[in-house]
């Protein structure tokens, strides 16, 4: 049994804090803003949507601390253990010099009402760390998880541009201290299990997968906070108890990414901006799709496991990698069992999932040559909205022309993520032709029987379905082959070929 601790302890700027009581529930903008009295970071949604409360959480990855912007209203002080957390009061110096960011937005007028300013001075602050010298997408990116409702963002897009006129990053005011700050960093990393509380107060941050293999398999009742993008939302909004919770977003052995040249395999805890490099290396289709999760501090906190173990139908990253053929690996005590990704989802809020079982990892081939792929989301808002539906469609087409192997599946079509297997039935074996598709297309009828709410209506989703396996083939057929939304097959990564490509196995 790992050694254990009776305290939460991490670093506020430069100040140490040690916490022998935290509720599961509270949040660090709640703790900034009502304990600390660092008013800076604001609460403008409770939902992680807005930006106003963004501050930079620093963790100890190796031998180095790395800074991401977050969320404070959805991050839980509990998750914080071993970490450095930078606002916004930080920034300035003691004389009252203000950083080149904060510089850069005055000297453009970058804030009117001043509400959003400190988040975006926040993310500003995280990009800049990281590129210096950032071009119009990456800082349109960087915030896309920061809305202002008086400037137009023009002016601000522009004071981004400047900073490093300002000083370059290497002569930040901050960056002297950062040496000692992660010194101190790793003093708290002392490998110890963290408990506090008891009942449904109960805090516990385990050592490492294996201690918390051995906790959860004790107490399958307990709440799983990974990157709390979703768990935030049911305090915040809906005011629901969460404990005892277990915080797993630290564990370094969720956090690996192992590649082969047959496949990529994504531990849980992989957040969707640490897999980013990886899923456009591999899988350069799902770029843009990766880049329209919520913004950038939400994709900075939320998880690939999460996402799928929390079994949304309207979660973006299954329906790709279901159409990949990605395989789950589950873990319960010292017994691990592998399923496909697509059988892990029953019913709506019912997984395969036994008691004291968590996602571990999802494991992702490598798409063979010759074989094309898409996916599609369809939202209200291009960035940082949720899914009115969302599909990912592969195929195969043999030397005759004719379809040797097709995955279609979506979210937001069912009360789970799902394959459209009548579609794929009428097009398996048929010339891959526009004929072929419009026969096909019917099938979605009898493949998903959608729901109308407040993002679409079923009549809209059944229809956009059909027009995207439309589009597919338009596109498939139309760059010949290219490697459909992604790279020229030139200048994408190479793939082993899949040796049953002219005869695939049934599906």
């Amino acid at each position: 049994m790992a050694e254990v601790r009776n305290a939460i302890r991490f670093i506020l700027n430069d100040e140490d804090v040690t916490l022998t009581e935290v509720s599961p529930t509270t949040t660090l903008l709640d703790f900034l803003r009502l304990e600390k009295r660092l008013r800076g970071s604001k609460e403008g949604c409770a939902e992680g949507d807005c930006g106003a409360c963004t501050v930079l959480v620093g963790r100890l990855s190796g031998d180095e601390i790395i800074y991401d912007s977050v969320t404070a209203c959805i991050r839980f002080v509990a998750s914080l253990d071993g970490c450095h957390v930078v606002t916004v009061e930080h920034l300035a110096a003691r004389d009252g010099t203000l950083h080149p960011v904060q510089q850069a937005l005055v000297d453009h007028h970058g804030s009117q009402c001043g509400f959003c300013t400190p988040g975006f001075v926040m993310s500003l602050y995280a990009l800049w760390m990281r590129n210096p010298n950032p071009s119009t997408l990456a800082i349109e990116r960087a915030l896309q998880g920061n809305l202002c409702r008086c400037t137009g963002y023009a002016p601000i897009i522009r004071a981004a541009k400047s900073i490093s006129s300002y000083g370059a990053p290497e002569a930040d005011p901050l960056r002297a201290e950062r040496i000692a700050i992660k010194a101190r960093v790793i003093a708290l990393n002392d490998g110890a299990r963290v408990e506090l509380g008891e009942g449904s107060e109960k805090v516990i941050v385990p050592a490492h997968l294996d201690d918390f293999a051995e906790l959860y398999a004790e107490m399958p009742s307990a709440r799983i906070v990974a990157g709390s993008t979703d768990v935030g939302l049911w305090v915040t909004k809906f005011m629901r108890d969460i404990g005892p919770a277990i915080y797993i977003g630290n564990i370094p052995e969720l956090r690996r990414i192992a590649e082969n040249d047959s496949e990529v395999r994504f531990y849980a805890g992989v957040t969707y901006s640490e897999a980013l490099p990886v899923i456009e290396n591999y899988f350069p289709q799902l770029g843009e799709l990766w880049n329209r999760f919520a913004g950038e501090q939400v994709r900075n906190m939320g998880t690939i496991g999460g996402n799928i173990a929390n079994g949304s139908p309207i979660g973006d990253t299954p329906p790709p990698l279901i159409a990949l053929g990605a395989k789950l690996h589950l873990r319960q005590g010292e017994h691990r069992r592998e399923i496909k990704l697509e059988d892990f989802f029953i019913d709506y809020g019912k997984q395969d999932r036994r008691s004291g079982e968590f996602v571990e990892s999802v494991t992702i081939p490598h798409l063979p040559v010759g074989e094309q792929f898409a996916t599609y989301k369809i939202s209200k808002r291009r960035d940082e909205d949720i899914s009115a539906l969302c599909g990912a469609f592969r195929v195969f087409v043999n030397d005759a022309g004719l379809v040797g192997m097709v995955r279609i599946a979506f979210g937001g079509m069912a009360a789970t993520p799902k394959r459209a297997n009548g579609v794929e039935a009428a097009l398996v074996g048929r010339p891959w032709t526009v004929d072929t598709i419009e026969a096909a297309v019917g099938a979605f009828a009898s493949d998903f029987q959608p729901i109308s709410d407040m993002r679409a209506s079923a009549e809209y989703r059944l229809l956009v379905a059909q027009n995207l396996l439309r589009r597919f083939h338009a596109e498939t057929t139309g760059i010949g082959q290219r490697l459909v939304r992604g790279l020229p097959d030139e200048q994408a990564p190479k793939r082993a070929a899949n040796p049953d490509a002219r005869s695939y196995p049934p599906r």
